[in-house]
């Protein structure tokens, strides 16, 4: 026995709970009520943070399509329920839902908040290396360029969205074999680099 079992075994339990109450709520409130959703949410965070990835997904699925029908599809919410189950889609090999999720939220983005916007850039790094995992660097190379470009303008060059826009383009050059590329981006990057703070 590890000193983890005790609490897996608790994440078991809890998860088993959930999944008891979710089922009595579904069956004497009705799937729509309120605390049946609670529930549910519960239920796919407690999947999540065992690992069963498998097992959260439907659930985020029934709940984005639940939310959609009750906001529309370009409510905020909405756009970022979407981008979390991309992110899922992506983590278990799923890259085509991935892509397919992360375009139309980054669509939808671009045309609620603008095409600059802190989560609009966010989506489309993210759109860039799930293209990069489907080893589409044709694709992820330009729009990880347009973002860096974006954020160096909007965040500066030494944030850490910049930052790690910057390290997915290097990564991408370099798996396409655009090693100077790659090089010139790094010394950029070393250029842009802070003085070390000296003192307290």
């Amino acid at each position: 026995m590890t000193d983890l079992d005790p609490v897996e075994g608790e994440l078991d339990d809890v998860i088993a709970q959930y999944e008891q109450t979710l089922a009595d709520r579904e069956q004497t409130l009705g799937d729509a009520h309120p605390d049946t959703r609670a529930t549910r949410n519960y239920l796919a965070t407690a999947y999540l943070v065992a690992g069963r990835l498998n097992e959260a997904i439907p659930i985020y699925e029934r709940n984005l399509a639940d939310r959609e029908r009750a906001l529309g599809d370009t409510d905020p919410s909405i756009l970022t329920f979407r981008s979390s189950l991309a992110r899922l889609y992506k983590k278990v090999g799923r890259l085509d839902e991935a892509i397919a999720l992360y375009e139309r939220t980054l669509t939808d983005r671009e045309q609620v908040l603008g095409e600059t916007h802190v989560n609009t850039m966010i989506t489309r790094n993210n759109l860039a290396t799930a293209y990069h995992a489907a080893g589409r660097l044709d694709v992820a190379i330009p729009v990880l360029e347009r973002t860096l470009t974006d954020r160096e303008r909007t965040l500066g060059d030494t944030h850490p969205h910049t930052v790690t826009t910057r390290n997915n383009l290097v990564n991408a050059y370099e798996e396409a074999g655009r090693r100077d590329e790659a090089q010139r981006l790094r010394d950029r990057a070393e250029a842009h680099r802070l003085p070390p703070t000296l003192g307290a």
